[in-house]
């Protein structure tokens, strides 16, 4: 595994794409941006701990810090589906009995399961929340990391 510091300037970028992204962050501008590259995969560590990484040149916040995606819009889903979500499939209307805010399509949202309430996703919004609410079938979220993928993984192995 390759392991770097950014430079001030590439740092602050990141804390800026971070914050518009709606993540909170809590850290000081002064916080060490560190990136950890291994076999393609890019996290981002802030003073040590993972919470980011770069899917197909988007930065995606992690699972495995819950209190950095308090700021982002959620779906919630029934118990049914959240096996199949934690298998990589994406959110489907049916299976979703609450939405959290409002949001664009396009927009992160995290996907929380109906009992405890946990991030079990991140998904990228297929439509608006307005429609979803008036949608009975079809995808709504894309599936972009999940509890157990790659990049859940990875970030776990770097939180000891």
């Amino acid at each position: 595994m390759r392991r770097y510091f950014l430079r001030k300037k590439e740092a602050k970028a990141f804390l800026r794409e971070m914050a518009q992204l709606g993540v909170k962050l809590g850290w000081e501008a002064r916080a060490r941006v560190e990136v950890a590259e291994e076999d393609g995969l890019k996290l981002f560590l802030l003073d040590g701990q993972p919470v980011a990484a770069e899917k197909k040149g988007k930065l995606l916040p992690l699972l495995i810090k819950p209190e950095v995606l308090e700021g982002l819009p959620a779906v919630v889903v029934d118990m049914g589906a959240v096996p199949h979500v934690c298998n990589g499939a994406d959110v489907m209307a049916p299976g979703i009995v609450e939405i959290k805010g409002d949001f664009e399509q396009g927009s992160l949202v995290r996907v929380l399961d109906e009992r405890h309430g946990k991030a079990i996703a991140i998904g990228e919004a297929l439509f608006g929340s307005d429609e979803i609410r008036g949608m009975k079938k079809g995808k709504v979220v894309k599936n972009l990391h999940y509890v157990g993928d790659r990049i859940w993984r990875l970030a776990r192995s770097l939180v000891g």
